[in-house]
């Protein structure tokens, strides 16, 4: 009987993996998203969504919905309650001194247009995201001008009930 060869996961998978540990730690169970930075193969933070220190969770109060009208047009509704998953990653880098600039970002979808903008300020050099996001042409768009490869694991796009 033949031995079955371990086959180690490419250094994406593998920070893709801790994403999706990352996200179970999540407070608002509609996107139940995770970050994690890593730069040289190591990872330097991680974050999840979550409101914001002291504050009540989703997950025990309910969700703090508000209506967004996108730049099509098209009206949805989203949870303002918490933090996202980048975000909080960046307030970790940031309370514990960490370098993030040249750094790659794993995420579950496409940033949105506030998280893609504080990428970029922070000086990461590639996001690789599980998937898409509904409303992400705006942060393709700004990583494209300000040169941050992003990349896609999957054409799935993520969708979300009560949009």
């Amino acid at each position: 009987m033949a031995e079955e060869k371990n086959t180690r996961p490419t250094w994406d998978e593998y920070f893709m993996e801790v994403c999706r540990t990352v996200a179970k730690r999540a407070t608002c169970d509609r996107g139940k998203s995770g970050c994690v930075i890593a730069r040289d193969n190591q990872i330097l933070v991680t974050g999840y969504v979550g409101s914001p220190t002291g504050l009540p969770h989703c997950d025990d109060v309910g969700h703090l919905m508000r209506k967004m009208i996108h730049a099509d047009g098209s009206i949805s509704q989203h949870c303002v309650r918490t933090v996202h998953a980048e975000q909080n990653a960046i307030c970790q880098a940031a309370k514990r001194g960490i370098e993030i600039a040249g750094a790659t970002v794993y995420c579950k979808m496409t940033p949105c247009r506030t998280c893609a903008m504080l990428l970029i300020n922070c000086g990461i050099k590639r996001v690789v995201c599980e998937m898409h996001y509904h409303d992400e042409q705006d942060s393709l768009n700004m990583f494209k001008e300000a040169h941050v490869q992003i990349e896609h694991l999957n054409d799935e796009t993520q969708t979300y009930s009560n949009m």
